[in-house]
């Protein structure tokens, strides 16, 4: 019995998105949702029990930075990620080949796995499906990934059609080495680039090991965001319609709204948490900085239409101070904000499918957005 499983709910008649619930070992969540990504054990400013208060159900955490710190070794004898960080919801880890990848100037990419440096000390690292199940087997994840090469974007079809390859044979012996398949789920990440050939057989591959959940990879990589529609618009059909389909590294409302459409459950990025650090907000009419100099003498709120603690109780002005002054509370304040607007959007997308009306949500959303505007600003 795999300890991950897909419920779905309801198909949208207008647009086909899917209303869904996973099942874990630590909770159910309803879906499409995003999860906040908590690289090192816990989500930039934010508190467990504030990311309860915004319904925030899953949380993603990084497999190749709690690796180099604390080390998973520390982790298990802390009872695992969930008592380490005291999040008793579900967990995400990925398989840290994006950070090998991203991270490592310095790195050869072999059969038996990825030769690079620590991108902290230069120290020489080495990472395989086998460490990579061996590190998150260790942190006792809810939901594990694969260990997969992840491509540069641009990619020639050669290159890409041997490094899908080579992700299969990986995704394989992740399975074999995976040693907690009661309890933890693993997922695996098709890839392929741009290539609709190689993106299905991807798919068919990693299908044919029948994982309990699959994850779009190598997307939102530099692609125009209309390549990265028409890819997934080809890959999820090929998806069991069962089990649950996750696109990685994605976090703008409107590629969050354009994924749903087109069969995505589970989103997480950084882009939410990393720009409240920059004083950048979002909101119902579209991006704010609230860190520019007009909104010194702004007392209202970051998002009039917003109901979250923030947009009641604090003013621009006042968050442009703290931001300005590089006070972790107006961090905070904007972090809460753009994790709650995220979560709650989702939410939204949820009744909408429910309603069958999410075509019509997504054009009310995009014109109040201000993202049907020529050049319009986006995240």
């Amino acid at each position: 019995m795999t300890p991950i499983t897909y419920e779905l709910i309801k198909t949208c008649k207008q647009t086909g998105a899917r209303l869904g619930r996973v099942h874990t070992p630590h909770g159910s969540f309803d879906t499409p949702t995003f999860m906040p990504v908590g690289t090192l054990a816990t989500v930039k400013t934010m508190s467990p029990e504030e990311l309860k208060n915004i319904n925030a159900n899953i949380i993603l955490s990084n497999t190749y930075h709690l690796w180099l710190r604390p080390g998973e070794d520390i982790v298990r004898e802390a009872g695992g990620l969930h008592k380490f960080m005291n999040w008793d919801g579900a967990i995400l880890t990925d398989s840290g080949g994006f950070q090998v990848f991203s991270l490592s100037d310095m790195r050869e990419i072999k059969e038996e796995g990825v030769h690079f440096r620590n991108h902290l000390n230069g120290e020489k690292l080495f990472l395989s499906p086998e460490k990579a199940m061996h590190i998150q087997n260790a942190l006792g994840s809810d939901i594990m990934m694969a260990f997969d090469e992840c491509p540069p974007y641009p990619a020639t079809y050669e290159y890409m059609k041997s490094s899908v390859e080579r992700t299969s044979r990986w995704a394989e012996r992740c399975l074999e080495a995976h040693g907690r398949p009661q309890d933890q789920g693993l997922f695996g990440i098709v890839q392929g680039g741009e290539y609709e050939d190689l993106r299905k057989q991807s798919a068919r591959d990693l299908v044919s090991l029948d994982f309990p959940g699959y994850a779009i990879g190598g997307l939102s990589v530099g692609e125009p965001k209309d390549v990265m529609n028409r890819v997934l618009e080809f890959t999820t059909p090929v998806l069991p319609s069962d089990k649950p389909r996750y696109l990685m590294g994605v976090g703008s409302p409107d590629s969050l709204i354009d994924g749903a459409i087109r069969g995505i459950d589970m989103f997480d990025c950084v882009l939410p948490t990393r720009i409240a650090r920059n004083g950048t907000c979002m909101t119902s009419k579209g991006r704010l900085v609230v860190r520019n100099a007009k909104y010194a003498r702004d007392f209202g709120p970051l998002d009039e239409n917003c109901d979250c603690h923030v947009c009641k109780k604090y003013s621009r002005a006042y968050i442009r101070h703290l931001i300005k002054c590089n006070e972790t509370f107006g961090f905070r304040l904007t972090t809460y904000h753009n994790l709650y607007f995220l979560v709650k959007l989702m939410g939204q997308v949820r009744k909408a499918i429910s309603d069958d009306r999410l075509g019509d949500f997504k054009e009310d959303f995009f014109e109040q957005y201000g993202l049907n505007k020529p050049n319009a600003k986006n995240f």
